[in-house]
């Protein structure tokens, strides 16, 4: 099931470009200085990456919040992109009751449930994404392309990262069974180790999303870092020998040159204390169709992995033993 729903990825994408163009989203009556994501989980993970996107064009501060709370400064100068794909995700509907007293300009992003019927009931521009995607984790193609346009369509990005989404369809396909022997040989690299991700600062959320998906697909612990930031802190902690350890640099061509000098350096202080390290480096000409590689290239190393230790990787009882509990109280 999930390598079915992997191998949609990019007509996933396409259809998300389809529907954000025909989606409505209308102006706001004030000035919108500074945007707040609520979200969660699959659903959360397509605001961090729309962040590192935007970032060298929108003006304005662009926040990504995973909680119940949402922060002081949410006013009605504020755009907020409330996603849950399901539309009843707990933290992201207490945040949005607290949102929806602020007068900030909100959008819904959901497949349906409360969040969506809520949308419609309050008037708030929604866009409502396919229903029959089984997995949120599955879906980040929907969620952060409709960000993106929603930020397009109120004036505070071009076109530009959109129209770079669509070279990144043609990019994964093109590479795709290169993308797939690499992701093979990362999840044999990983097997019986434990995962380790380093990459720079402007691809955190590639990081991030491969720890989740390793998490919830391989149902394996992991942990990542990035790079500058990692080398004020974390490299000290590489004081034994350890072979159980596995480290995996993602890689640009065009890293800032300063940090590819750090992770060489990094490179060979671990070295001394793993020698399973390995670097793979991405390919695309814009950070778009760089992240949006690594993500399918990501997301095939999940479910490798999850074949090679025999787990479901679609099964979460774990995470709905937690919602059931928590609804008791």
């Amino acid at each position: 099931m999930m390598d079915q729903l992997i191998e949609r990825f990019p007509a996933q994408l396409l259809e998300a470009l389809e529907i954000g163009n025909n989606s409505t989203i209308n102006k706001h009556d004030r000035e919108i200085n500074k945007v707040y994501v609520a979200g969660l989980g699959g659903s959360g993970i397509g605001g961090n990456f729309v962040q590192e996107f935007v970032k060298d064009e929108c003006k304005v501060p662009f926040v990504v919040g995973k909680g119940y709370d949402i922060p002081a400064w949410v006013d009605s100068n504020t755009l907020c992109i409330v996603s849950s794909y399901s539309g009843n995700t707990e933290e992201t509907l207490h945040a949005f009751e607290i949102i929806k007293g602020t007068g900030a300009k909100i959008v819904c992003l959901s497949s349906g449930g409360k969040l969506i019927a809520e949308a419609k009931e309050n008037g708030y521009d929604h866009i409502k994404l396919p229903d029959d995607w089984p997995s949120p984790r599955a879906c980040l193609g929907y969620s952060l392309t409709q960000q993106l346009f929603v930020l397009n369509k109120l004036g505070l990005i071009s076109e530009s990262s959109i129209g770079q989404i669509k070279k990144s369809v043609d990019l994964i396909k093109f590479n795709m069974d290169d993308i797939k022997a690499e992701a093979k040989k990362v999840a044999n690299f990983f097997i019986h180790k434990m995962p380790i991700i380093y990459t720079t600062n402007r691809m955190g959320a590639v990081a991030l999303r491969l720890r989740q998906q390793i998490n919830e697909n391989a149902k394996m612990l992991c942990w990542h870092h990035i790079i500058p930031e990692m080398n004020h802190n974390e490299v000290l902690g590489w004081g034994i020998k350890n072979e159980d350890f596995a480290v995996l640099y993602f890689r640009n061509e065009d890293d800032f040159k300063r940090n590819a000098v750090r992770i060489d350096i990094n490179k060979d202080i671990i070295s001394k204390y793993t020698s399973n390290i390995m670097e793979v480096y991405s390919k695309g000409n814009s950070l778009v169709e760089k992240s949006i590689y690594f993500v399918h290239l990501g997301d095939w190393i999940s479910w490798y992995l999850s074949e090679l230790r025999g787990v479901d990787a679609v099964e979460i009882d774990v995470i709905n033993y937690l919602k059931g509990e928590l609804a008791k109280v």
